[in-house]
């Protein structure tokens, strides 16, 4: 599941991985978009949607968030898991997410397709931001 050797230092760096996709998850939730864009490198992040906009560079995603996150969870919101880390090197991960649609109760919505983002983590001065991600909708 995860690949690198288990130890303190990889069960450390998994758990710093898992805070940081949790944050993103809160973010996105709570419609908080300042706190949703602090999880990227300030220098040419790439976030593709789900829907298949690529959008490169920390203005473009900002303001493309600016516009799309507010009132984006009115009406549902999703849980994320982490389903798998990656280290490529000590400081850079791939991890797989699972995205699923629930309802602000927190019961799943079965008629919605789920998501399967996959960032691209980089640490840099200790912390994870996302360097690169992409969104897919999981289709049966």
């Amino acid at each position: 599941m995860f690949g690198a050797p288990p130890g303190p230092q990889t069960d450390a760096e998994v758990a710093a991985i898992r805070h940081l996709v949790a944050e993103v998850e809160h973010a996105q939730h709570n419609e908080l978009v300042d706190r949703f864009l602090s999880v990227f490198r300030r220098q040419d992040p790439v976030w593709t949607t789900g829907h298949g906009k690529r959008l490169s560079g920390f203005e473009e995603i900002a303001a493309f968030t600016r516009k799309v996150l507010p009132g984006a969870a009115a009406e549902s919101t999703a849980v994320y898991d982490v389903e798998r880390v990656l280290f490529l090197r000590p400081d850079v991960a791939a991890v797989n997410v699972r995205q699923q649609p629930v309802r602000h109760d927190g019961t799943r919505i079965a008629d919605r397709p789920e998501g399967r983002p996959f960032y691209l983590l980089v640490k840099e001065d200790g912390t994870w931001r996302i360097g690169a991600a992409q969104n897919t909708v999981a289709v049966d």
